[in-house]
């Protein structure tokens, strides 16, 4: 029994051990992640400028990551591991790249998305590999190789036929699905308004005032009158039932809406408005050394 339990245990840890020592994938922090200090502030600069214009212009994303080691994995395994959890490329056309550099292993590596596969081929990119990057890295520079290969990867790229990219929401007339008609920092004072109305024109009239007045507000944001309504007859309906609202003390009966904390959900400005679209790898590329 002990023979047994000991050959378990042995078996967990030789399972357990080499998974928690794989290396972590970083956190997609921009079209550039160096956690080597390879790259300076202005290459860093200017590769995320380059990337983030080809994706506003293409449509597909490539990403640059530079590690110290991929060790105990491959540079391959390493690689589509980041490739998954970043997720480059737009969701279901899959036209992402992604230029992973393990530095301390002199190691490199394209991996390419599935809707890339046709141009990125596995040939196309173990030639960026061989005759473009590895050149400059083997003289030490390691800025004008990845600049040298992103460019590469960009032509390339441009030469496949993908979908446009889809128009970013203008600054004009704001957008219904991203109006958030139950944000306590639009109910509250369309509330506060809707009790002042009730106890000057009444129950039913203040209400339907205050409806109105959203609807009006509502419509010159949305350009739409259908949104707009709905939003009138929610604020209607609020007012209407919301009988600790009507007097100016009801908030100091401490039965209303207090120390409550906003906080966005998109994460924009942690990852300086660049994110993975979703898109998905199956593997394709070329690996090299220098």
């Amino acid at each position: 029994m002990n023979a047994a339990r000991a050959l378990i245990l042995a078996l967990l840890l030789g399972w357990v051990f080499p998974t928690l020592a794989d290396v972590a994938v970083p956190r997609l922090t921009g079209p550039v992640v160096d956690q080597t200090a390879t790259l300076s502030g202005g290459d860093i600069g200017s590769l995320t400028q380059t990337l983030k214009s080809f994706s506003a212009r293409k449509g597909s994303q490539i990403a640059v990551l530079i590690v110290p080691t991929t060790e105990p994995e491959t540079i391959e395994q390493y690689s589509i591991r980041v490739a998954e959890a970043w997720k480059i490329g737009r969701k279901r056309i899959d036209d992402g790249a992604l230029l992973v550099i393990a530095k301390n292993d002199r190691a490199l590596r394209i991996e390419v998305g599935y809707g890339l596969e046709g141009a990125l081929t596995d040939v196309a990119s173990r030639r960026i590999i061989d005759e473009v990057i590895v050149p400059r890295f083997r003289s030490g520079d390691f800025a004008g190789g990845v600049a040298a290969g992103i460019d590469r990867m960009i032509r390339v790229i441009d030469g496949e036929a993908l979908p446009a990219p889809q128009p970013r929401q203008g600054s004009g007339a704001a957008s219904p699905e991203h109006f958030d008609l139950f944000n306590p920092f639009l109910i509250i004072p369309v509330l506060l308004f809707g009790g002042l109305m009730r106890s000057i024109l009444g129950r039913l009239v203040g209400s339907a005032a205050t409806g109105g007045l959203v609807t009006l507000i509502a419509w010159y944001l949305f350009g739409s009158f259908v949104p707009a309504a709905l939003a009138g007859l929610i604020a209607s309906i609020f007012v209407l039932f919301s009988d600790a609202i009507s007097s100016p003390a009801a908030g100091r009966r401490g039965g209303g809406w207090s120390g409550g904390t906003w906080s966005g959900g998109g994460g924009s400005s942690d990852s300086g408005g660049f994110s993975g679209g979703g898109g998905s790898f199956g593997g394709g590329g070329a690996s090299g050394r220098w």
